[in-house]
C-alpha cells in the first residue's frame, strides 16, 4: 500500500507511523466502492506493508491474495504481520508482474502508482494480469491539495526554503495524482468503464508531537527532507508548523486527507 520502488520506502514500521494509519481508512472505502464479488482471486501490486492485502482478507472474502512489492523490508513486515493462509507476499516490480495473463479477478494498487518510475507500464501490467471482465483499481493521495498534513508540511518548508518546492509531492506527482492523469493511464491501458471518485477521510492528530514525530522517521519525501536539515533548520520548520497548523482547544490538530480512486474493467 505504498510505492512501486524500493528506494523511497523500505522500513515497514516507519511507514506505518507516517501514513499507514491513514491509508487503512481510505482502503476500506476503496474496497467497498470497487465491489468485487467474494471468492475472487486478488493481486495487490505495490503492496508495501500489506495493509491493503489485510483489508482485502478481512472485508472482501477473497479465495486468495498475492502481494508484490520491490522493497524487501516491506515484504518482511507484511509476512510478519499478515499471516492469513490465503495470502502470499513476494518481492517484485509492478512494471514486470511475475504472473501469467488473466491470472486474477481483481488487481489493485494502494498509494503506490505515483512512485512507479513508469506508471503507464505498471497499469498495463495490472491490466494484463486481470482476467477478461475483471476489475483493476488504484488510489493515490491528492498531494497537490487534499492531502492536508503533507500539504501543510510542504507549504511551511517552502516558506523557509524555496528549494523545498522541488521536493514537494504536489509538484513531483502532478501528472499522476489527479483525475485526468489517472483516467489517461487507465484508458491508455485499454481498460473500460473507467470511473474516478474522491475519498476523503479525517486525519486528526492528538497533539503537535503526534503530527511532527512521524516526519523524523526518514522514510518518504517529507521525512527525507527533514533528515537533510541541520538542528536550526529543523527547529525553524517545527515552529513554523506549530504556529500555522489548526489546533483545537484540547490541543488536537483536525485535518483531512483526500485520495483519488480509479476503477476500470479489463475486456481481455
Amino acid at each position: 500500500m505504498t510505492t512501486g520502488t524500493g528506494g523511497i520506502w523500505g522500513r515497514g514500521e516507519a511507514y506505518e507511523r507516517y501514513v499507514g494509519r491513514w491509508s487503512r481508512l481510505v482502503g476500506r472505502e476503496f474496497l467497498a466502492w470497487l465491489d468485487v464479488p467474494p471468492g475472487s482471486r486478488w493481486l495487490d501490486a505495490g503492496c508495501g506493508t500489506g495493509a491493503l492485502s489485510e483489508l482485502i482478507l478481512r472485508l472482501a472474502g477473497p479465495s486468495e491474495v498475492h502481494g508484490v512489492d520491490p522493497a524487501e523490508g516491506f515484504i518482511e513486515h507484511a509476512r510478519a504481520h499478515v499471516t492469513d493462509p490465503r495470502v502470499h507476499f513476494s518481492v517484485g516490480d509492478a512494471r514486470v508482474l511475475p504472473f501469467d495473463a488473466g491470472s486474477f479477478d481483481a488487481v489493485v494498487g494502494g498509494l503506490m502508482l505515483n512512485f512507479v518510475p513508469e506508471p503507464a507500464i505498471a497499469v498495463g501490467e495490472m491490466a494484463r494480469t486481470t482476467r477478461p471482465g475483471g476489475r483493476v483499481g488504484v488510489y493515490v493521495w491528492d498531494y497537490a491539495g487534499g492531502m492536508q498534513f503533507m500539504r501543510r508540511f510542504w507549504d511551511a518548508a517552502a516558506a523557509l526554503d524555496p528549494a523545498a518546492r522541488e521536493l514537494d509531492e504536489g509538484r513531483k506527482f502532478d501528472t499522476v495524482a489527479n483525475p485526468d492523469g489517472l483516467r489517461d493511464l487507465f484508458t491508455g491501458a485499454g481498460l473500460r468503464d473507467v470511473e474516478i471518485r474522491a475519498i476523503e477521510i479525517p486525519t486528526r492528530f492528538d497533539d503537535f508531537d503526534d503530527y511532527w514525530t512521524p516526519f523524523l522517521g526518514g522514510m518518504g519525501p517529507g521525512p527525507g527532507y527533514v533528515a537533510t536539515l541541520d538542528e536550526d533548520g529543523r527547529a525553524a520548520l517545527r515552529e513554523r508548523l506549530r504556529s500555522t497548523l489548526p489546533t483545537d482547544p484540547d490541543g488536537s490538530i483536525p485535518l483531512t486527507a483526500r485520495a483519488w480512486a480509479t476503477r476500470g474493467r479489463h475486456d481481455g
